[in-house]
């Protein structure tokens, strides 16, 4: 692992070392995951299936217990280098205080995921310790090529940034530094008053949703600005609003439209349509580590 002023990054992957596939939320079986393990193959990677692929227990991959048990034994594992969930979903939340997290401290490894995952993000980054959000094995394959790049890259402690055009209207131009936080807005909301939240000041915020009412998201922006959380940031980052729904009187905005004019009264800077998220190009975001984010006229990038 190494050690910076901010927080702990795990050991980069080398050829040879062994990956756990688990399940922290719903189902899936081990033929759904036959591409990215080819994937995983290809870059040099054992793989190690946890006992959640392929269990079942209603709409979970097994019940609370062995989801658990499952991610323990990968975290205590010395020979697991990296735990990367198979699938999101929902279920997460309810196995976090299920977990010992005092061997993982001592040897932290890459935890991957995204989406319901973000609760196991927020609760390590409570810990000092980066992870990585990013795709889910499931569906990998019919990702973008930069989606499986960019994880391969960090992995592999190769130098990282995301570059793209945009000249969004919402955008709010400008430079900020600070550690990336964040994840899915509906787990960042779901977390609030828990052990688990987020500290936020300071800080440059990533939020990404799926599948819900446009007034759900003015409704978890609202609690996460009556909690203070977006008062102080350091910058803020929106990936893929996706799927938003209305109701049959219209809400009057889009999500982003939603998004921006909660931080309205704020200065620091403000970025639409990043490629991380319930897209088909979802980047890797070093969660915990401390990046520069750019926002010019024309142009979006983040450097790690």
């Amino acid at each position: 692992m190494v050690l910076n002023r901010f927080m702990i990054t795990p050991y980069r992957l080398q050829k040879g070392d062994s990956v756990a596939i688990v399940s922290t939320a719903r189902k899936i079986s081990k033929e759904e995951l036959k591409p990215a393990l080819q994937l995983l193959e290809k870059w040099g990677l054992k793989y190690v299936l946890g006992k959640t692929i392929g269990a079942q227990e209603n709409q979970f991959a097994g019940n609370d217990d062995l989801r658990a048990e499952d991610f323990q034994k990968m975290m205590d594992n010395p020979k697991i280098k990296t735990i990367w969930c198979a699938k999101g979903g929902y279920g997460t939340v309810r196995i976090l205080d299920k977990l010992d997290f005092s061997a993982f401290k001592k040897s932290p490894k890459w935890v991957i995921g995204y989406s319901d995952v973000t609760a196991l993000h927020s609760h390590i980054h409570t810990l000092g310790i980066e992870t990585l959000h990013a795709q889910i094995l499931q569906n990998l394959e019919n990702k973008s090529e930069e989606t499986s790049s960019s994880i391969k890259k960090i992995l592999f402690g190769d130098s990282y940034e995301i570059k793209f055009e945009s000249s969004g209207k919402l955008n709010r131009r400008g430079t900020a530094k600070g550690q990336l936080i964040g994840g899915n807005l509906s787990l960042l909301y779901s977390l609030c008053g828990s052990n688990s939240a987020l500290k936020t000041d300071g800080k440059i915020l990533f939020i990404e949703d799926l599948d819900e009412y446009l007034y759900h998201i003015d409704r978890m922006m609202m609690n996460l600005k009556r909690n203070g959380m977006l008062n102080n940031l350091a910058g803020l980052v929106v990936g893929g609003m996706t799927d938003m729904h209305d109701n049959k009187a219209p809400f009057g905005k889009t999500a982003e439209e939603i998004i921006f004019d909660s931080v309205s009264e704020y200065n620091y800077p403000v970025c639409f349509n990043f490629p991380a998220g319930h897209i088909d190009d979802n980047r890797a975001l070093i969660l915990g580590r401390k990046v520069e984010l750019k926002i010019t006229e024309n142009k979006i990038a983040v450097s790690f």
